[in-house]
């Protein structure tokens, strides 16, 4: 599990504009037109037009795509009742995660009411801004009312996901688990350890999949919600049992088919697991620590099934794989209610997407050739693009078809295609970076360490098990940095290329280098002395397999560590050639920059070197490379040396490369406009194939290009990545920031997995 620290998560909220959610305008506001439209006295007319038909709100305002929500925060997951102030992060994050996977704008609202009249009351006063609630860590037994009273009184969609979110997923992948246990629902028997909200939610949920009440044991703080007992609630009392030979959870989970676990940490043993039925299906949910450790339940029984909610072991149920999707699909057909209909939907859909096939990128992501479905693969993983598509539209359907919505969609193929326009890449591609990563972690040598961003950097990628840092410099210096910041890197190996202890390393890694230069002005003395110089240990680190990555520059200029890297490792030998590339994660999508570091005027046949580098390393991001050799001309319409050699550049990946996707020269406004460039140029190869690989004539206008798209654009610029190394050697920029770093780092560990 990833490691998060007080400070870090503390800077992460606080630095820049604090909090994570900002209001954006969707208008245009420039000039005094605009605002007069905007505002006083062109927002009349819409006004007027809303009063004469209250549905035309969806049709002038943001309603339609707004969601609240809500919280009181007297059930705040791991931290209880802290308040409704003290709940406001963790809104404002549930509003992120509505943006980035469904496009769902969000309002937090933190009602500072326990008690349930006031707070339902406060809710329907300000339900008609919203298209949609959602209503959050708000304890039981008081969530069951406040969420009942709210559906029946409200005509939007409204959804408590602490009891349905985990409720749907877990049904999605207990049907899974049970087809491949070959186990029918009806028929096995279920032990739920919790008796909140979620539990509650998710007992129902179960049984309306098909599992039988009578076959259903849950069980609370106190033991076996059984008929003896006197302290239960409603919701409580619809689970007792009538078995009352079974107390304890032991007990109860003896001979079990099911066991779901909606507690808390370490409360389910080996013993406990061994006596469950064959095929045990286990979903321990607690977090951050499962009722018990994967590594634990897996050792116990070799035919087990588990899911936990944790993303470092397999099966993770995770209420993100619901929730967005679930208000996508209500919103988008102005459903007036999240129904029981609406919420099987979800669930089946989910179920379903687990047995389709599972897209490169995931795989890709997960280090893996090909993901299946089977017992560690029953619910889809997190970062699957295709839940947008997949479960929003079955629950629009199930809207539709029970009665609830009052927007009909007929053309299911269009509304696909919205959904998935509605995202694009550009919060994806790190993602699914990270999590290939993460799957196989590499050994990163960073021959900066003794800057605090490096430190930092390196604490982030050992927590998240992104990468495994090595750091080079004074032993010292680092060490009291790491202590100054509270870093949490005592177990992370600290090399000081200048020390005596490494005397032997540096003259073995001498001699070595002095085989490579012997010939290139180096005497053996030299080549001893220059392996004190960290940029030239570290990249022989990579060199001789100590280390499988590289990454410094961020307190030199770029020409230093490249050079000892090309000293020491060199290029590849089928290019001869190295190049930079920057991506550039926007809002369309990443797009692909080269050259932005290395090639100050390179010729026809370098910029066709540097054009398959670039194709090359783009399909290692799983993308397809649609490439645009740019110049000031289009396809002959100006001549001069740039257009000309960028035109004899394609004439030559033509002839030589019959299958990649490339043309030019052409003006970056016609590559990047497929209706522009299909009006004027119907012949081009990029015609219907929008660029995103641009390759640009000379260094100055490439890295011109990539730093006025980062600073007027809007782009987060991931690079520069040094393409056409032999191993994996990476060049930061002067005063890299620490999420550029880690991204650096990333795309390091990617580099070094695909070259194994």
């Amino acid at each position: 599990m990833s490691k998060l620290r007080k400070q870090e998560a503390l800077d992460y909220h606080s630095q820049g504009r604090p909090g994570k959610i900002e209001v954006i305008p969707t208008k245009p506001h420039s000039s005094q037109r605009d605002l007069t439209l905007a505002y006083s006295p062109g927002v009349a007319e819409p006004c007027l037009e809303i009063e004469k038909n209250p549905e035309d709100v969806y049709k002038y305002t943001a309603k339609g795509n707004l969601v609240a929500v809500i919280s009181n925060g007297t059930a705040v997951l791991g931290l209880g009742n802290i308040g409704a102030l003290g709940s406001k992060p963790v809104m404002e994050g549930k509003g992120l995660l509505f943006k980035i996977f469904a496009d769902i704008d969000v309002f937090d609202i933190e009602v500072d009411a326990t008690d349930i009249d006031l707070f339902v009351n406060t809710v329907k006063a300000i339900a008609p801004t919203f298209g949609g609630i959602n209503l959050e860590d708000i304890k039981a037994p008081e969530c069951f009312e406040i969420e009942s009273r709210l559906k029946k009184e409200l005509n939007i969609p409204l959804m408590h996901d602490d009891q349905h979110g985990t409720a749907i997923i877990s049904s999605a992948a207990l049907l899974n688990a049970c087809e491949v246990a070959s186990k029918k629902i009806d028929q096995v028997r279920i032990v739920i350890n919790g008796a909140g909200a979620a539990a509650i939610s998710c007992a129902k949920l179960y049984i309306a999949v098909g599992a039988k009440k009578e076959n259903i044991i849950m069980l609370d703080s106190k033991g076996v919600l059984s008929e003896e007992r006197t302290d239960l609630d409603e919701q409580k009392k619809f689970f007792v049992t009538s078995n009352k030979t079974v107390k304890t959870l032991s007990e109860a989970i003896k001979d079990a088919d099911i066991f779901v676990g909606l507690s808390k940490g370490n409360i389910v043993n080996q013993e406990m697991i061994q006596s469950m039925a064959k095929y045990p299906i286990v979903f321990a949910l607690a977090n951050p620590n499962p009722e018990i450790p994967y590594a634990d339940a897996m050792a116990a029984r070799p035919d087990i099934i588990m899911a936990t909610g944790r993303s470092d072991y397999p099966n993770q149920v995770n209420n993100v794989l619901g929730f967005p999707f679930i208000f996508r699909g209500a919103l988008d057909v102005r459903a007036t209610q999240i129904n029981e209909e609406m919420k099987l939907a979800a669930v089946y859909a989910i179920a379903q997407l687990a047995k389709e096939p599972v897209p490169d990128a995931v795989n890709l992501a997960y280090d893996s050739k090909n993901i299946t479905f089977g017992p560690e693969y029953i619910i889809p993983k997190p970062i699957d693009s295709r839940l947008i598509y997949n479960v929003a539209p079955a629950v629009a359907k199930a809207a539709i078809e029970s009665g609830v919505a009052q927007h009909k969609i007929t053309d299911w193929e269009d509304y696909k295609q919205q959904l998935i326009n509605r995202l694009g890449l550009d919060n994806k591609l790190i993602r699914s970076l990270t999590s290939k990563a993460k799957q196989n972690p590499k050994r990163v040598v960073f021959a900066e360490a003794d800057h605090y961003k490096i430190l930092k950097a390196a604490q982030q990628v050992a927590d998240e098990g992104v990468a495994k840092p090595i750091l080079l410099g004074d032993i010292d210096k680092i060490k009291k940095l790491i202590e100054e910041h509270n870093l949490g890197l005592a177990d992370i190996p600290i090399i000081d290329p200048r020390s005596a202890a490494e005397e032997d390393r540096r003259m073995r890694f001498g001699d070595i280098f002095f085989n490579k230069r012997k010939r290139r002005g180096f005497t053996l003395y030299e080549a001893r002395k220059i392996m004190r110089e960290r940029n030239h240990f570290g990249a022989m680190m990579v060199e001789t397999g100590v280390a499988d990555a590289m990454i410094s520059g961020l307190t030199r200029k770029y020409s230093d560590p490249i050079s000892a890297a090309l000293q020491i490792i060199g290029v590849q030998e089928d290019i001869k050639r190295v190049a930079g590339m920057y991506i550039l994660n926007t809002k369309q999508g990443p797009f692909f920059f080269a050259d932005t570091t290395m090639n100050v005027d390179p010729s026809v046949q370098e910029l066709v070197d540097i054009t398959v580098l670039t194709a090359n390393s783009v399909k290692e991001f799983n993308i397809t490379p649609r490439i645009a050799l740019l110049s000031y001309s289009n396809f002959g319409s100006a001549d001069g040396e740039v257009p000309n050699k960028m035109r004899d550049a394609v004439e030559i990946l033509h002839k030589n490369y019959p299958g990649m996707i490339v043309d030019g020269e052409v003006q970056a406004n016609f590559a990047l406009n497929r209706e522009l460039l299909k009006e004027q140029f119907p012949f081009s190869e990029l015609v219907d194939k929008k660029a995103n690989t641009l390759i640009f004539p000379n260094l100055a206008s490439g890295n011109i290009a990539y730093k006025l798209m980062q600073e007027l654009g809007g782009a987060e610029a991931i690079g520069p990545i040094l393409i056409g190394m032999k191993k994996p050697v990476h060049i930061l920029q002067l005063g890299s920031s620490v999420r550029e770093i880690v991204n650096m780092i990333t795309i390091a560990v990617v580099d070094a997995q695909a070259r194994k």
